[in-house]
């Protein structure tokens, strides 16, 4: 009797850890890898964005508002075109009369978090930034637990230790390589715009992992198109009119801006595709080697000193996400994808099927005959 009662204890602990008795065959699906693969794109693309960045910086060109105007007008020309194309409840006059505030506040959110952190570089270093940026992950957690009722296991803690531990033997790469030096000016300042732009990419992610699981990755999209193209463009015209009217205009700058806006337009069509079927934390698990692939280029862009280092802090990244991906998380979502049926917004090549599976891995349809109902955000 006391073995059972011992076994009993044990298997509820191993499920409240969420270790199981996987084998290598259980835990390295195709599912894990396609979700590594199509963490690593987005990451590539902040990848592109940052890289360009960091060229129009060293060409005398500082107007982070401009920038991030171009990609949200892409998403307006695109994503909102497409809702003012639907009718009934679909549609944008409708989307508008309902929920016109909670959209609203996640442009909000989404537009000065971009500006915040572009700012921060003005004040304070790399190595801070690339430490408080990680803020993000913890505030996303909280949030997902209290909005999006998302209950998280031992291991998926661990993961994001781990992954937080190979971005400081990034931050120990760049100190080797001499890398941490930058302005000092207000670092207090910097570093509040840092830890200000984690908490509000947190608020919009939340938001984009609610909208896009339960509505319509569509309509998330060009919502944020639209808001964010207003907000931008008021705060364009208030900050930057000056800095944009002293830009030399050539070819080089012209490519420059193109590839910036195209990589945040990619990124922001692609994220929910990959938000849909993991989890906004998972998601910002696989951005923290963005900083890696920046590096990398920045070997061959800006003549960067390379270190064993950041091989390693790939690699330890690298084995924290498949950690947490590993295990399954509880969620209150619906175990579905959008319940208005878009047919037009695919799933990254995936069958319904399959993404039904997915979403019930990561949103917590692991648990036979447990009722989801529906979160309010």
């Amino acid at each position: 009797m006391e073995v059972h009662e011992e076994e009993r204890l044990c298997g509820k602990w191993r499920f409240s850890c969420g270790l199981y008795s996987y084998s290598w065959r259980d835990v390295f699906t195709w599912r894990l890898l396609k979700t590594i693969l199509m963490g690593q794109v987005l990451s590539l693309l902040i990848c592109g964005t940052a890289v360009s960045c960091e060229c129009l910086v060293k060409a005398g060109v500082e107007t982070p508002m401009l920038q991030s105007f171009f990609n949200y007008a892409l998403l307006l020309l695109v994503y909102t075109t497409t809702l003012c194309t639907r009718k009934g409840d679909r549609n944008i006059l409708q989307i508008l009369r309902t929920k016109w505030w909670k959209y609203l506040l996640m442009a909000v959110a989404d537009v000065e978090a971009n500006y915040a952190v572009v700012k921060a570089y003005q004040f304070t270093t790399l190595t801070s930034i690339q430490l408080l940026d990680c803020f993000v992950i913890p505030v996303l957690m909280v949030l997902s637990w209290f909005l999006l009722k998302t209950r998280y296991r031992l291991v998926h803690f661990v993961a994001v230790a781990v992954c937080l531990l190979g971005v400081g033997a990034m931050v120990g790469a760049d100190i080797v390589a001499e890398r941490h030096q930058g302005s000092r000016n207000d670092v207090v300042l910097g570093d509040g715009l840092v830890l200000l732009s984690a908490v509000l990419y947190a608020v919009s992610n939340v938001g984009q992992e609610h909208t896009v699981k339960n509505l319509s990755r569509v309509e998330f999209l060009g919502m944020m198109g639209l808001f964010g193209t207003l907000i931008s463009g008021i705060q364009l015209a208030a900050l930057e009119t000056r800095a944009v009217a002293a830009i030399k205009w050539n070819l080089p700058i012209a490519v420059l801006f193109a590839v910036y806006a195209l990589c945040m337009y990619a990124l922001y069509s692609f994220m929910p595709v990959v938000v849909k079927v993991t989890s906004a934390t998972a998601v910002n698990l696989s951005l923290l080697t963005a900083d890696l692939f920046s590096l990398f280029c920045g070997l061959y862009f800006f003549d960067y000193t390379f270190s064993t280092l950041y091989i390693v802090s790939f690699l330890v990244i690298t084995v924290g996400f498949v950690m947490f991906n590993a295990a399954p998380t509880y969620s209150a979502l619906p175990q579905s994808g959008s319940g208005e049926g878009d047919d037009d917004d695919d799933h990254g090549g995936v069958g319904p099927a399959e993404v039904s599976a997915d979403l019930r891995m990561s949103a917590g349809g692991d648990a036979p005959g447990a009722e989801t109902p529906r979160a309010a955000l």
